[in-house]
């Protein structure tokens, strides 16, 4: 059996977690030390349904899968002048740049699902009648582009990005990666992981999750305990 180390460090970190929660069991305990001794700071998706080792590990994965933020094309010029820089949300007509601003115009919403019904230039049907698609954007990268003084004759394509996750535009992959990690990912803690059955535990750290729950590691990690005076009572009382 191969021995745990617990520096004083987690030691210090151990008795301050035990005294906030001193019924806590054994694998909660022990949970919570691997999570501390290895720095994983679990989250859940759950839109996805699925709890990841770390936000950055989330971000990386569900890129591979497109899952998080797609390229899109926005025009720009067609009436502008309605936005400036109290403006706070735009929402966009794809395919003219007509824009409707949160703050010069009563109903920006119900504006652009009237425009994009009549827009002469939505070529776009489900049953006959137009699509009624459009962006909305809160990032202040895109509503400045927008804000321009100038006014173009014809609009201007611009490169943007979607989210997945809320469809709204961003004018940077790190703007939408930023928006998914405070709106979409929540923190959880390793011994919640192992007691939640509403959420799947995406596979590689499930594996990690099995290795850490041996019989042979959780006696050594009570063995390592038991030679640390502040900690005796407790390894008693879950032996018991």
């Amino acid at each position: 059996m191969a021995k745990v180390i617990i520096t004083e460090e987690l030691q210090n970190r151990l008795e301050n977690f035990l005294r906030a929660n001193p019924s806590a069991e054994l694998i909660t305990t022990y949970l919570t030390f691997i999570e501390m001794k290895f720095h994983i700071q679990p989250v859940v998706c759950p839109k996805e349904k699925m709890i990841y080792q770390d936000a950055d590990d989330a971000v990386h994965l569900l890129e591979k899968e497109d899952k998080i933020w797609r390229e899109a094309e926005v025009k720009i010029g067609f009436s502008n002048l309605n936005v400036n820089e109290q403006t706070k949300k735009i929402y966009i007509c794809p395919f003219t740049g007509k824009v409707f601003a949160d703050n010069t115009h009563p109903n920006p919403q119900d504006a652009i699902y009237d425009w994009v019904s009549k827009c002469p230039e939505n070529t776009e049907r489900v049953g006959g009648l137009r699509v009624k698609r459009f962006f909305t954007s809160d990032d202040p990268e895109i509503i400045k582009s927008y804000a321009s003084k100038v006014k173009y004759k014809e609009p201007i394509v611009k490169k943007a990005f979607s989210s997945v996750f809320s469809g709204k535009l961003f004018g940077s992959k790190e703007a939408v990666i930023r928006d998914f990690k405070d709106n979409y990912l929540h923190s959880i803690s390793l011994s919640e992981v192992q007691n939640q059955n509403k959420f799947h535990i995406e596979g590689k750290f499930l594996d990690f999750i099995q290795k850490q729950l041996d019989e042979d590691k959780i006696g050594a990690f009570i063995e390592a305990l038991a030679d640390i005076d502040i900690f005796k009572a407790f390894v008693i009382h879950w032996l018991e």
